[in-house]
């Protein structure tokens, strides 16, 4: 008792973004971009415990021409910035770039000239994974959470559509340092 026997004559409908979508999801090739602890938990997750290769992601690519999903994982200098952005330039559309740990989300504890505050100054990111460093479960999730992303991204004119809009809410938005919270 298969999916075709549910169907009427074999017919399945779907849309063309719904199944591009799931093509993109199922063959993630993540970049090794390690430069700290965390890429020992990255390298972790790829290996045989938690094993990557049943979400499609069984290779981490060398070469920033043949992957389309950047994993930042640790602190960045100032010095390995401008070879951050290279290889995120380097890599093919679409890409997603996920920050792993607090070092690449935000400086982590290291506070001072030498280290890029956040790499959303370098490249923008997709995802944001806290932790020091993060256990390879937390970064499984993330991948799944970026995996969705990639399903619900639009195609074409939908997409250029898609971009206006969040464009345009980013602008009216209210600026971080008018808001109240917190630490006021």
């Amino acid at each position: 008792m298969g999916l075709e026997e549910k169907l009427p004559s074999g017919i399945l409908l779907t849309s063309v973004e719904q199944v591009v979508g799931y093509v993109r999801k199922g063959s993630l090739w993540p970049a090794t971009f390690g430069l700290a602890c965390c890429a020992i938990e990255m390298m972790a997750t790829g290996a045989g415990r938690y094993d990557l290769a049943r979400f499609g992601m069984e290779v981490f690519r060398a070469s920033p021409r043949q992957a389309d999903l950047m994993i930042v994982a640790g602190r960045v200098s100032q010095k390995m910035a401008p070879v951050l952005r290279q290889i995120y330039d380097q890599m093919p559309e679409p890409k997603w770039v996920l920050a792993m740990g607090v070092c690449a989300s935000s400086g982590g504890m290291f506070n001072n000239y030498a280290i890029v505050q956040g790499v959303d100054h370098v490249v923008p990111v997709d995802m944001y994974l806290p932790g020091c460093p993060p256990r390879p479960e937390m970064l499984m999730d993330a991948i799944l959470k970026i995996h969705q992303q990639i399903q619900d991204t639009k195609l074409g004119v939908n997409r250029k559509r898609e971009i206006a809009e969040l464009e345009a809410v980013a602008l009216t938005a209210t600026p971080t340092h008018e808001m109240k919270g917190l630490l006021r």
